[in-house]
């Protein structure tokens, strides 16, 4: 390698260091930036008293954001005498809160919707030897969800400013005979509460599961709304709090999916802002986060039309602000309808696909092309599973499967092994052949002299080719696989806390740019194996011009270093996952070494060249077309 190919490559990485720093600088502006206006806002909101006080209920969880108001929920309650609707003068509480087995849930008084989820036995991310604080997807601030509502003389009402009342008890502790929520809108009538006509959030629970019905029922409306009035618009937004150890990880894999009415699920852009406007019919929306999703899942059909939105403008502990404009269809004023299910719980593959409609496609397991996604579904997902039930440490299931997946590619690693042999035995011959045609204008005639040796001693070149191929996507398919996978969440092995995000022994208080903050052990062992694994390679290599051979070998060193940057920020499941590879796979070359005796491959070989050989057809012309570009060249000079 020359001098030029030297200060290329040093460019090359200066270029990357350079820009990657710069764009880590720009990022931590904006954080900061927008975390000050941010606070500013909120500091003039809570001096005017706008802002809703949090109810005694909520006392013992503390909100996990301090300086975020969702802008496009205005909360402050409508006075009694302008409302169409019955509001009380006053209220002792502003929540309804109903428990079940596994979450607590508070519904807001003003627009009846859910504006607080805690998911039981679940908590957010804490390093080790700190308390876990409870896992908390909505604070009571983060989430709105409104119907405008048009009544006769055309005046628009929203839903997310109106009372709901309820004959239910403030707290709702879910049991068999006692699972349901009923939030009722009462209209004014000649200045008196018309009990007989009302819009009915209806929520109906089971003590056992993440999901729970949501039914909304107009009942002996047609007096107050608009005439003829049967599409309404349920107004969804969010702003996603981070709950695990990654906020621009989770940030990354945070977006909103859906599945149309064929069963195509689709999704927004994760990495910018981006706007969706549907005709067709959504059977299902959801806001997914990195390890749970909030799902709104249509009962009564499909939603009849729709809008997602995503804006990436957001700073911690905010991942991102989603909203879905969702058109529904109601039979009739008198006594119609409409029915959904909530999911909001973890995005687990096996749990979500329970469903039956495909919400496991949010898991993030290669589902772009079909090889990766069924060898996870098929086989990784299975044995992972089957593993799981014995209760032994994830880092022991990790080791296991590894070594099953070794075994099952142990003959076509073997395959390659001997590819690999057949051409190293003949090296003597191929550097004869490269001794004979120096000069570069003979590189055909020393092209045709190689295939014509390895012809005759029977080797295929590119028969080690396809057993890597055949390892490729399996290697891919673990890559998607375990950063996405939700069993691993918090699950500590050695000296890692949590295998579904990367390891820490060093924090080093300074962003590097290209690597990170922080030092990961099972990164740094991966990489280091992956460098002997790369020295082991390059000393049985024997192809090629001397010089190429040169340059090829150290991009195979600079890549392991590469990959030092790539996956400092990746799950530690990952990591000691290829980790794992490279030290089985020193062990599997170490036995084949021992079980093969190239001496007897040599011999075989040669004999195969003393045989005289039969051209196929396919030889044939290939030697012609040799001869054809030869005489070309011959012809241009």
């Amino acid at each position: 390698m020359d001098r030029n190919t030297i200060v290329g490559l040093l460019l090359i990485f200066g270029i990357v260091l350079g820009v990657s720093f710069y764009n880590s600088s720009q990022q931590r502006k904006f954080q900061q930036e927008k975390a000050e206006r941010e606070t500013a806002v909120l500091d003039s909101l809570m001096a005017s008293g706008e802002r809703n006080a949090v109810s005694d209920s909520t006392a013992n969880f503390e909100p996990q954001t301090t300086n975020h108001i969702l802008h496009t929920a205005d909360r402050t309650p409508p006075t009694a005498h302008r409302s169409p609707f019955f509001t009380p003068d006053t209220l002792t509480s502003t929540e309804y809160v109903v428990e079940t087995d596994k979450a607590v849930y508070r519904f807001s008084k003003m627009g009846g919707y859910l504006n607080f989820a805690h998911l039981k036995d679940i908590y957010a991310f804490a390093p080790r030897g700190e308390e876990k604080p409870p896992l908390i997807l909505f604070d009571g601030r983060n989430t709105a969800m409104n119907i405008d509502l048009m009544l006769q003389n055309q005046m628009i009402v929203k839903t997310q400013l109106c009372y709901f009342a309820s004959e239910y008890p403030d707290t709702l502790v879910v049991t068999e005979n006692n699972n349901t929520l009923s939030l009722r809108l009462y209209p004014i009538r000649d200045g008196e509460i018309d009990n007989a006509s009302y819009i009915e959030y209806l929520y109906t629970f089971s003590n056992d599961a993440y999901s729970f019905g949501f039914h909304i029922n107009y009942v002996n409306m047609q007096h107050y709304l608009y005439p003829n009035t049967n599409v309404f618009t349920l107004q969804w937004d969010a702003s996603l709090l981070n709950v695990e150890r990654s906020w621009e990880v989770e940030r990354n894999t945070t977006t909103i999916f859906y599945m149309d009415n064929l069963n195509k699920v689709g999704e927004l852009n994760a990495t910018k802002s981006e706007k969706k406007d549907f005709s067709s019919q959504l059977k299902w929306v959801s806001f997914k986060q990195q390890f749970f999703t909030t799902v709104l899942i249509a009962d009564s059909g499909y939603f009849s039309s729709g809008q997602l939105a995503t804006d990436v403008r957001s700073a911690p502990p905010i991942l991102k602000h989603l909203s879905a404009s969702l058109e529904f269809d109601v039979r009739n004023l008198y006594n119609g309808s409409f029915d959904m299910t909530m999911y909001i719980g973890p995005n687990q593959f096996s749990l979500l696909r329970t469903y039956g409609l495909n919400l496991e496609r949010q898991v993030p397991i290669g589902w772009g092309f079909f090889l990766l996604h069924w060898i996870n579904r098929g086989v990784v997902i299975p044995v992972f599973n089957w593993l799981s039930g014995y209760n032994i440490s994830y880092g022991i299931i990790i080791l296991i499967l590894t070594i099953l997946l070794k075994l099952v590619l142990m003959p076509v690693a073997y395959k390659t092994y001997l590819s690999s042999a057949r051409m190293r035995v003949l090296k003597p011959e191929v550097e004869e052949i490269n001794a004979k045609f120096p000069k570069p204008e003979d590189a055909m005639k020393k092209q045709q002299a190689t295939m014509a040796l390895y012809r005759s001693a029977g080797v295929n070149p590119m028969s080690g080719c396809l057993p890597v191929l055949l390892q490729m996507p399996i290697l891919i398919a673990m890559f998607r696989f375990f950063p996405s996978a939700y069993e691993l969440r918090q699950q500590s092995f050695l000296w890692a806390d949590d295998l579904s995000t990367y390891d820490s022994v060093l924090e080093l208080g300074f962003n590097i740019p290209f690597y990170g903050d922080h030092v990961s052990l099972f990164c740094l062992l991966m990489t280091a194996a992956t460098l002997v694994y790369t020295w082991m390679n390059n000393k049985m290599m024997t192809m090629g011009n001397a010089e190429q051979m040169k340059m090829m070998r150290i991009f195979m060193y600079f890549m392991p270093v590469m990959f030092l940057g790539i996956f400092n920020n990746f799950a530690a499941g990952l990591t000691y996952y290829y980790l794992l590879v490279n030290l089985i796979t020193f062990l599997q070359m170490w036995i084949f070494r021992i079980s093969v005796d190239e001496g007897k491959i040599r011999a075989r070989l040669q004999a195969n060249m003393a045989k005289p050989k039969k051209k196929s057809k396919w030889q044939a012309r290939m030697e012609e077309m040799v001869k054809q570009q030869q005489m070309q060249q011959k012809g241009r000079k």
